[in-house]
């Protein structure tokens, strides 16, 4: 395939950053749930009413001291594949987009949905374990905020939300991790339990593993690539300071837990993480083509390998930046916007293009990367 670039179009992307943590915490969002005062949740508004609040919303960011870096649009307005990059980032869910809006800063690091599961959805992002440096910038956007909108809240329930486990301060936050060796061990349901506890969910970040997994350690957990997102249960308890500091008690904990399962590991399992790093990169190197689920378990492998120093040549934030990069709306939105030569039978098949440019680019990572 000739005519091969750098498929970044987002160099200084958060999530290309290194971060606090970066072997077990792949990244951290932080969200504030808002509704306007006078308005009904997003499920019950009318058209007229949708339209207000986007106009409401839209506006009040006009006014904030970087304002410029801001842009806004209707997400009716974005073509299928730009709302499927903003749902691969984290910054939208599922809903319906005739009633939304978003608003963007350019570096990608603060969102707003509008009209999505609130009236606004104001979520921060940052790669590693980062909650102070997300939970800040929104309290900022906040404040500012309320000064031009009135929000719905009262004294005994704090803000209003559209559920009700969301009612109090507003506030969730979530954090990737990696735990292989937890996965390995058995351990992750001691984690889910005991660890993170009732305050906390413990989810799979993309979905479910298998037996088939290419990296051979999947098997052993239920989450594709051993990725999981801790997730705060709800806002109504304490205030934000303590929501914060539950969590940051609860993620130090997991972390704490991964890198002990890890020196276990070493000592017991190097032969099979070889193996699992054998695999991986063998799949990434020798491959013309490469599925989604198996690139999220090469680079799982490729990782869990360095994190046991059995391989270089590649640092914790280039294998997180992977995880976005090799994600189908991604690859989709590259193919448009750039020049490449494929295969002449695969020039007419967009998918098995994305499988191509997303095997080239695991080749491009690691390049330099060896056991």
């Amino acid at each position: 395939m000739a005519g091969h670039r750098k498929s970044e179009t987002v160099n200084d992307a958060w999530y290309t950053l290194p971060g606090e943590e970066q072997d077990v915490v792949v990244s951290t969002r932080s969200m504030l749930l808002r509704n306007l005062a006078n308005f009904p949740f997003p499920a019950r508004l009318s058209e007229d009413e949708c339209y207000r609040i986007q106009s409401i919303a839209f506006d009040a960011f006009n006014y904030l001291d970087d304002a410029e870096k801001y842009q806004t649009v209707a997400l009716n307005k974005l073509d299928e594949n730009g709302i499927r990059v903003m749902r691969e980032r984290g910054i939208l869910g599922a809903f319906d987009i005739n009633k939304a809006g978003l608003i963007l800063r350019d570096d990608g690091k603060i969102a707003c949905s509008v009209n999505t599961q609130d009236h606004l959805s104001i979520s921060a992002f940052s790669s590693g374990f980062a909650l102070e440096q997300t939970i800040n910038p929104l309290y900022s956007v906040d404040n500012e905020l309320q000064k031009h909108i009135q929000f719905a809240a009262s004294y005994d329930f704090g803000y209003l939300t559209s559920n009700i486990i969301s009612s109090g301060s507003g506030l969730g936050m979530t954090v990737k991790v990696h735990l292989p060796a937890v996965s390995m061990l058995h351990k992750v349901r001691h984690i889910a339990e005991n660890v993170a506890g009732p305050e906390f969910s413990v989810v799979a970040a993309y979905g479910a593993g298998g037996a088939d997994s290419v990296s051979g350690f999947g098997g052993t957990g239920s989450s594709l690539g051993c990725y999981y997102l801790i997730s705060s249960a709800n806002s109504v308890s304490g205030t934000e300071f303590d929501q914060m500091t539950s969590m940051q008690c609860a993620v130090n904990k997991i972390i704490k837990e991964e890198r002990d399962a890890r020196k276990e590991c070493r000592a017991d399992h190097m032969t099979e993480i070889k193996n699992f790093a054998c695999r991986a990169l063998s799949l990434a190197k020798n491959s013309l083509f490469v599925s989604l689920r198996e690139s999220i378990e090469i680079i799982s492998g490729v990782k869990f390998a360095k994190e046991m120093n059995l391989i270089g040549g590649i640092d914790d934030s280039e294998l997180h930046a992977l995880l976005y990069r090799v994600q189908e709306g991604h690859l989709e939105f590259v193919l448009g916007n750039g020049k490449f030569k494929f295969e002449k039978d695969i020039q007419d098949n967009k998918q098995k293009k994305i499988e191509r440019l997303r095997a080239l680019i695991l080749q491009e990572a690691f390049d330099s990367v060896e056991l």
